[in-house]
C-alpha cells in the first residue's frame, strides 16, 4: 500500500485530510476510531453516528477523544468540523447529507439498517465503505450497480478475509498465475455453536456473543467466501464447500492435496476453506502456470514443482487496514472488494435445531440457524432462503434440524429495504 501511504502523507502536509463519517459504534468501530485518530495520516474521523448515542461517545473516548460535540442538525456538524472538533449524533443522515464528510464507513453490523445507510450514501453521491460481508454477500451486487450509476465507489473494506484475499488475488493474477481456489483458514468449525457456548470467548475479548458465534458456526466464513466468489468470478465446488479438517499446524503449502483437482480446474475455480492449517487465521490461493519456464523459476523459489502453487497471507488485521480502503475509495476511486456482476454464490439458511411453525428466526450467529454457501443458480432454482434475509421471518412450517429453509417456509416482515433490494437484484441479474 505504498501509493496509498504517500497519498495520505500528501493530504496531511496539505492540511486536507479525508473526512470520515462512521456509522456504528461497536467493538470493531472502537478499533477503527483508535487507528484513524491516532495512527493514520491524512485522515480524520470527523463524526460518529450511532442509534445509541452513548456508544458513539464511548467509541471516541476509547481513542482518547474527550467531550465530542453533540449535533442535531447539519449546521452544527459543519461548525464542529470547521473548528477541528469531533461530532456525535444518533442521526446518521446528518453525516450522509453533509458536504463536510467525504466518505461514510458503515460498521453497523445490521443488514437492514446497513442497507439504508449504504443506499442513502450512494444516492447522496458519496463514497461508501462497508465492514459487512453479510450485507455485501446478500445484496452487494445491486448496491454496486446503484453506486456505478451514481458515479461513486461502494466497496467492502480491507482487513477482513475478503479484502486480504482480493489483494492476494490481484498480486497472483498480476504475475501471470491463474487462480483456481481462493481459500480461508479457520481454527474452528461447528455449526451447532450458539451464543451460550461462545459467551466466555466473547466476554474475554469484549465482543458480541452472536458475532463470535457466527465465526464458529460457519455463517461468517460462508458470507466471506460468497463475497470473494462474487468479486473473483468463482463458485463453490459443492453446497457448504469442502472445508477439510487437517491436523493442527499442517502447512497451508500442502493445500493442493485437500481438494478435488478436477473441480479446481473447472469453470474458473472455487472458493473454499480449511480447518486446522497453519497459518491461522490467514488466506491462501492455489493457482496454476502454463509456462514451463516460469514453473522452473517457481520451483527454484521454493513453491514446488506444480501444477498447483500456493500463495498465502499469514494474517488479516481487520480494523488496522480499513483506512487503506477508505483512502483507495476517496483518492483513487478504487474499490477494494466488489462484485464483478451479479451474484455467483449466496449464503443459504439451514436449521441449527428443530424449528417450529410460528417461531421468529433470531438471526445470524444465534440459536436457530447457520449459513452455507451455495451457487446462485441452484439457490434460485430451489428457492432457497438467503441467510441475510432470514432474521425476523416467521416460520410457516416445522423445519427439521439441518434442513435448508426455502421461501415457502417463511413469512417475511413487512416493507424491508433489504428484501426489496434482494428482489431487485434477482430480477436484474437473473432475467
Amino acid at each position: 500500500m505504498i501509493i496509498v501511504d504517500k497519498a495520505l502523507e500528501k493530504l496531511e502536509k496539505e492540511g486536507k485530510p479525508i473526512r470520515v463519517g462512521m456509522v456504528g459504534a461497536g467493538f470493531m468501530a472502537q478499533g477503527i476510531a483508535n487507528q484513524i485518530i491516532n495512527y493514520t495520516k491524512g485522515m480524520r474521523l470527523s463524526a460518529i453516528a450511532n442509534r445509541t448515542l452513548s456508544k458513539a461517545i464511548t467509541t471516541y473516548e476509547y481513542a482518547g477523544v474527550a467531550d465530542p460535540k453533540l449535533i442535531e442538525k447539519n449546521s452544527q456538524l459543519s461548525d464542529a468540523i470547521n473548528a477541528g472538533k469531533y461530532a456525535v449524533t444518533d442521526n446518521a443522515m446528518l453525516l450522509i447529507d453533509s458536504s463536510e464528510i467525504d466518505v461514510i464507513l458503515e460498521v453497523t453490523g445490521s443488514i437492514e439498517y446497513g442497507a439504508h445507510i449504504v443506499l442513502n450514501t450512494i444516492k447522496n453521491k458519496k463514497q461508501v465503505v462497508t465492514m459487512s460481508a453479510e450485507l455485501d454477500g446478500t445484496i452487494g451486487p445491486i448496491l454496486k450497480k446503484y453506486a456505478d450509476d451514481a458515479g461513486v465507489v461502494y466497496t467492502v473494506a480491507d482487513g477482513d478475509q475478503p479484502g486480504a484475499t482480493q489483494n492476494l488475488f490481484s498480486f497472483v493474477t498480476g504475475i501471470g498465475v491463474k487462480p483456481v481456489l481462493c481459500g480461508n483458514i479457520k481454527g474452528l468449525h461447528d455449526p451447532y455453536r450458539n451464543p451460550t457456548t461462545q459467551e466466555g470467548y466473547a466476554k474475554k475479548w469484549g465482543q458480541n456473543p452472536s458475532m463470535v458465534t457466527s465465526f464458529a458456526d460457519g455463517s461468517k466464513i460462508s458470507f466471506e467466501q460468497a463475497v470473494t466468489a462474487n468479486a473473483t468470478g468463482m463458485r463453490v465446488g459443492k453446497r457448504g464447500m469442502y472445508g477439510p479438517t487437517v491436523k493442527v499446524g499442517t502447512s497451508v503449502m500442502e493445500a493442493d492435496k485437500w481438494y478435488p483437482h478436477e473441480v479446481l480446474l473447472k469453470d474458473g475455480g472455487i472458493v473454499d476453506y480449511v480447518v486446522g492449517a497453519f497459518p491461522s487465521p490467514g488466506v491462501f490461493i492455489l493457482g496454476t502456470y502454463d509456462d514451463p519456464k516460469q514453473n522452473h523459476y517457481l520451483n527454484l523459489y521454493k513453491l514446488g514443482e506444480g501444477p498447483f502453487y500456493c500463495f498465502y497471507v499469514p494474517y488479516h488485521l481487520c480494523h488496522f487496514e480499513v483506512p487503506n480502503s477508505i483512502a483507495r475509495a476517496v483518492i483513487f476511486k478504487d474499490p477494494t472488494v466488489v462484485a464483478l456482476e451479479g451474484p455467483l454464490v449466496e449464503v443459504i439458511t439451514v436449521a441449527k435445531t428443530d424449528l417450529k411453525k410460528g417461531q421468529a428466526i433470531d438471526g445470524i450467529g444465534c440459536y436457530m440457524t447457520y449459513g452455507l454457501c451455495e451457487n446462485s443458480d441452484i439457490a434460485r432454482k430451489e428457492k432457497l432462503l438467503p441467510m441475510g434475509l432470514a432474521v425476523d421471518c416467521i416460520l410457516k412450517n416445522d423445519v427439521e434440524k439441518d434442513a435448508v429453509l426455502t421461501f415457502e417456509d417463511v413469512e417475511f416482515p413487512v416493507d424491508r429495504l433489504s428484501d426489496r433490494l434482494w428482489k431487485e437484484q434477482s430480477e436484474y441479474f437473473f432475467k
